[in-house]
């Protein structure tokens, strides 16, 4: 998969000073870079239960990839926790498994929002 000349550059503008890596910032060429394969990696580790396969959603929990959060409403998310009517996600603001990966998570879920990764694993760059 080949990159729109200066779509990175539009992409971290779109997100500067968040501190976050996002999408096409983090995937060049079809493959990917850390920050993506491990937010993979932690993804399916702690998320993808309730929020199925690749951030698409399941009948447990709601797709990530369709409505994205900006950087700071996802970290609260997901330490914090959510509630809306039934639907209740716990916070992971101790589980030492997620704290360090909330931004990896993020990436790869703006990965995949934007296109630049497929479903299953992202290839790793060399």
């Amino acid at each position: 998969m080949a990159l729109v000349p200066g779509f990175c550059a539009a992409v971290k503008a779109a997100h500067k000073g968040d501190g976050v890596s996002h999408g096409a910032a983090a995937v060049a060429g079809g493959t990917v870079g850390g920050s993506v394969l491990s937010g993979y990696r932690r993804y399916n580790a702690s998320c993808n239960h309730c929020h199925g396969p690749d951030g698409i959603g399941s009948s447990f929990g709601p797709g990530l990839i369709e409505a994205p959060m900006d950087a700071e409403t996802f970290r609260d998310a997901v330490l914090n926790g959510r509630s809306s009517g039934m639907s209740v996600m716990k916070g992971f603001a101790s589980d030492p498994n997620v704290v360090p990966y909330v931004d990896d998570i993020y990436t790869y879920l703006r990965a995949r929002m934007e296109g630049l990764v497929g479903r299953g694993r992202p290839r790793m760059e060399p």
